[in-house]
């Protein structure tokens, strides 16, 4: 199959070793395109729920393809976030074609672009209250197993799927106002540095708007996530749009008979291997 040609490609919220990962669904995308650059965003392997228990070959078939890309050419930059924290100590290292960084500048067509993952602005990944996130990000991955169990009852009698997270996300409000608040913190940030755009994740809630302000403008982008919205973001011919995977126009991986042999050893750092848990995988 012919790959498509994208001039860049941004990702976040994978939560590879998470239950709750549409991680065939993402390796499918991959196969299909091409790209110059790909920007992961944050969580895309997920520290917090990381063990040898589960991590499936759709999973690892996942990192071969972004070892693949590498191999290619493609530019990787791999921005850290809360549950991919554990890299955190090896920002701004680079080896061949992959930067892992904490935040990421690039300027496109005369504009400044900010990327960056966003748990900065979210006090409960931090100190005594990282310890119930984690409790919670638990929970949010039986939550997803669970409505994709309904929705398989859904489809067979011919029903919607339906989301269940989000339901609760937009009938919670705290969480209305955390999404909100994040949201108003990423945009007053970016128009006080004097960016054009700013590029997040986090959150888990897929966006694409201008907003405008007494102190400027600027155009927010959010990536979204691959557990519930499996959304991404492209850029080609001088402009960003967001994206939904969409399986009919995708065909199907054979995880199985996928070729994951990649020699990972002489790829990698042997210390960034180290907290992997390559031992483990």
């Amino acid at each position: 199959m012919e790959k498509r040609a994208v001039e860049i490609v941004v990702l976040s919220d994978i939560h590879l070793a998470t239950y709750g990962c549409n991680a065939t669904e993402l390796v499918a995308y991959l196969k299909s395109i091409s790209p110059k650059m790909l920007i992961l965003n944050g969580d895309i392997i997920d520290g917090w729920a990381f063990s040898k228990s589960y991590f499936p070959n759709s999973h690892m078939a996942v990192i071969t393809e972004f070892f693949r890309m590498m191999k290619d050419g493609v530019e990787i930059i791999y921005i850290t976030g809360n549950h991919d924290e554990f890299l955190r100590k090896y920002s701004d290292l680079k080896m061949g074609n992959l930067f892992l960084t904490d935040k990421y500048l690039l300027e496109i067509d005369g504009k400044k672009h900010w990327f960056f993952h966003g748990d900065i602005f979210d006090h409960t990944t931090k100190g005594g209250a990282k310890f119930i996130a984690k409790i919670g990000g638990i929970g949010y991955d039986w939550l997803i197993m669970v409505n994709r169990a309904i929705n398989f009852m859904f489809e067979i009698f011919g029903q919607k799927k339906v989301s269940l997270s989000k339901k609760i996300k937009n009938s919670v409000k705290n969480a209305v106002k955390f999404i909100s608040n994040f949201e108003e913190k990423a945009i007053e940030l970016a128009i006080e540095n004097k960016y054009d755009l700013v590029l997040c994740g986090h959150i888990h809630q897929p966006a694409d708007r201008f907003e405008t302000t007494s102190k400027g403008s600027v155009r927010y982008l959010n990536s979204g996530d691959w557990i519930e919205n499996l959304s991404y973001l492209e850029y080609n011919q001088r402009e960003w749009k967001l994206l939904f995977f969409d399986e009919k126009d995708y065909a199907k991986p054979d995880i199985e008979d996928n070729d994951i042999s990649v020699n990972l050893d002489s790829l990698i750092h042997p210390e960034i291997m180290s907290a992997f848990g390559k031992k483990n995988m």
